[in-house]
């Protein structure tokens, strides 16, 4: 008779493990304990609000956006400072970070190679693959060889250590000794943040591959969550990330919360972010009804419709799907066009200028296409 052996766990990684106790079991008892049996100065709530929302932005403006997806170029000064407060995040060096994350990308979901997959649950996605030794989160640095040519990324992993201790520990204490409250702002500022830093960010992992909508894809797990891009300074706008992932915005509408992009649109600015990567709207909309198209099919294939109708509502949508190919046809008839003149230095500003009607006209048309579609998906609920 044969038994089935349970395959062995992984051993623990006893670092990070014993970091996630320590911090946690701190934070859930000295912070309330000082704070009833001492209270806490407003200068050290203050500090703990800006150092928690420096160190999320390093992280997300910094680690992410610019290391892991190269999706703008950055000064050096501000490299530094994103390098330093990336060190005071406690979440590894720039390098180990932008390998695992694009890694990640790379293997979105699949339980083998991607290292933090949604597939394997809500607790190891957030933070139990961090806490064994498991085969996908193995750092391979073959996949991050430009950042090595960056040498403030190299600065910070020969000093990760060091830059740990001081952002960490000296910042709060140097903030203490000013405002007379050392204890309070090691708290607060130090331990305090340090946990909600960790989880804010855990977050993007975890909960935005399991709730919320899949505007541009559902070839994966992404989603894009509204309160934990209010959370997560814009990194809550997973969907349009993970099929977009090269664009240095993730809330890509002017009204969606997404102060990292605004953050670096306002480096800019003052010469201190430049060639910022965006993608072009046609893409953005053409992914959207694309997720509409296959939606409808869905719904039509789901309703309990008699013959005529079924039938008429499969004449409208391959309808609207034959004008969406001819607007695809165009677009990709533009793009050649214009790429023709452009190695041949023949475009003048009259041609120029007829480009660009010409792509206003296909974005227009398929931003109504969109509309409709969006009225189409209406009325086939109500059907």
């Amino acid at each position: 008779m044969s038994t089935n052996t349970p395959t062995p766990k992984p051993p623990i990684l006893w670092i990070p493990t014993g970091m996630f106790i320590v911090t946690t079991l701190g934070a859930a008892t000295l912070v309330p304990w000082y704070g009833l049996t001492y209270g806490y100065q407003t200068s050290a709530w203050v500090s703990w609000l800006v150092i928690t929302w420096l160190t999320g932005m390093a992280i997300t403006g910094g680690y992410h956006r610019l290391w892991s997806h190269n999706a703008y170029e950055a000064h050096w000064l501000l490299r530094v400072w994103y390098a330093l407060w990336g060190g005071a995040a406690l979440q590894n060096t720039i390098l180990e970070w932008a390998s695992g994350h694009r890694k990640h990308h790379r293997h979105v979901d699949d339980e083998e190679h991607d290292p933090y997959s949604a597939r394997k649950g809500l607790w190891f996605s957030h933070i139990g693959w961090m806490l064994r030794e498991y085969p996908a989160g193995v750092t391979n640095y073959a996949n991050v060889q430009n950042l090595t040519k960056d040498p403030i990324v190299m600065w910070q992993e020969r000093h990760y250590v060091a830059i740990v201790l001081g952002m960490n520990i000296g910042v709060p204490l140097l903030l203490g000794l000013i405002f007379g409250d050392i204890w309070g702002m090691l708290l607060l500022a130090g331990l305090l943040r340090i946990v909600a830093t960790h989880h804010v960010t855990f977050f993007i992992n975890s909960i935005a591959h399991k709730w919320g909508s899949q505007p541009y894809t559902d070839e994966n797990t992404a989603r894009d969550n509204a309160l934990f891009a209010f959370l997560t300074h814009g990194e809550g706008y997973h969907n349009y990330h993970h099929i977009f992932q090269s664009d240095y915005r993730n809330g890509v509408r002017w009204y969606q919360w997404d102060p990292t992009k605004w953050f670096i649109k306002a480096c800019s600015w003052v010469g201190l972010a430049s060639n910022l990567k965006t993608v072009s709207d046609f893409r953005i909309q053409r992914a959207r009804v694309q997720m509409q198209f296959k939606r409808a099919e869905e719904k039509l294939a789901a309703r309990q419709l008699q013959e005529d109708e079924h039938r008429k509502w499969l004449e409208v949508l391959e309808k609207e799907y034959e004008q969406y190919k001819a607007m695809l046809n165009d677009w990709t008839s533009l793009q050649g066009e214009r790429y023709e003149n452009t190695r041949q230095n023949l475009i003048s500003k009259w041609e120029s200028a007829a480009i660009r009607t010409r792509y206003q006209a296909l974005e227009y048309s398929l931003r109504m296409q969109q509309k409709r579609m969006q009225l189409l998906l209406t009325q086939l609920s109500l059907a």
